[in-house]
């Protein structure tokens, strides 16, 4: 009882929330004011890719994400150690993330699959605008869902990241080119920043069709396999 008074009292809190920086809003708005025509047109493009095809090209895009991994990682030691604008060490670790994803090539699934349950789990927290200082609560269930599909039901959990990251992609790109050529700017802005329930949507959308449409291909293909 004592929790559901908690939640009850911190009702409405999402905004206050997504300010304080559990959700990460400046720095989407970040991404997508950046683009050019050129790299949204890539963006979707790409992103469609995964949408239909991510079950082929799944281990490449694992490799890339654990690649990306090793980048930051080497260049935020790099700058710590030695300082400057060195980026050996981030090429390094690049190589060395790469080449690890390969044999961990089932880990690698798993950890992508929990970041993306729990990235749409606490969007839908976001989207309903519950508490937002306990948002990582649904992260946290999602990231978990997320992680076990990875391990019972491996094509599943392959289908839901590629989706994911696909409808990332695109969704970034639409919105880019709406802010920038389409829409005014100002009526975009006003959808990511105060309405709650846009970004997820927006999100899910592609997401649960490139699911939909790739379990498709999944089971029209006999051949597919780790």
């Amino acid at each position: 009882m004592d929790c559901v008074f908690i939640l009850a009292q911190t009702n409405g809190a999402g905004s206050e929330a997504a300010e304080g920086g559990f959700v990460p809003i400046n720095f989407i708005w970040e991404q997508v004011i950046g683009l050019s025509l050129v790299e949204a047109l890539t963006f979707s493009c790409f992103g469609v890719v995964c949408l239909f095809y991510g079950w082929r090209i799944f281990k490449i895009l694992v490799t890339l994400c654990f690649g990306l991994v090793g980048l930051v990682g080497g260049l935020l030691l790099n700058e710590k150690l030695i300082g400057g604008n060195g980026t050996w060490l981030g090429l390094i670790g690049m190589a060395m993330m790469a080449v690890l994803s390969l044999p961990l090539m089932r880990w690698g699934v798993c950890a992508l699959g929990a970041m993306a349950g729990g990235i749409l789990t606490g969007g839908l927290w976001y989207a309903f605008e519950l508490p937002g200082q306990y948002i990582w609560a649904g992260a946290l269930a999602g990231a978990i869902a997320g992680g076990m599909i990875s391990f019972i039901v491996f094509k599943l959990a392959v289908v839901l990241f590629t989706s994911f990251g696909g409808g990332a992609l695109v969704v970034t790109a639409v919105l880019a080119i709406l802010h920038r050529y389409m829409v005014p700017p100002e009526r975009v802005q006003d959808l990511v920043f105060n309405h709650h329930w846009f970004l997820p949507v927006a999100l899910l959308v592609p997401t649960v069709a490139g699911i939909i449409i790739q379990n498709k291909f999944v089971k029209g293909s006999k051949d597919w396999h780790m």
